[in-house]
């Protein structure tokens, strides 16, 4: 026979920080080499000129310059083109 009482379960009750996702680098701003621009899950930006992009989809400008942000059209999977924002380092 059980000496305690049913005490349920606990659910939700995990706190993890937040991940600091988002721009690092506004436009017109000077970076140098390896500088984090953007740190993002997935692509929602796409790295243009003068940039690249790691692993994790962080975007890293790959040489010294100023910070543009630029709009182009990409496809996706389905053959539908959508609207995304380029980052461009010149």
């Amino acid at each position: 026979m059980s000496k305690t009482k049913a005490g349920g379960t606990a659910k939700n009750v995990h706190n993890s920080p937040g991940q600091r996702l988002g721009l690092k680098v506004f436009g017109g701003q000077s970076v140098k080499t390896g500088d984090v621009l953007v740190r993002q899950v997935g692509m929602t930006k796409r790295p243009g000129r003068g940039t690249f992009a790691s692993r994790n989809y962080t975007i890293h400008a790959g040489k010294d310059g100023v910070v543009k942000f630029a709009s182009r059209r990409v496809k996706k999977f389905s053959g539908r083109s959508v609207p995304r924002t380029e980052v461009i380092v010149e």
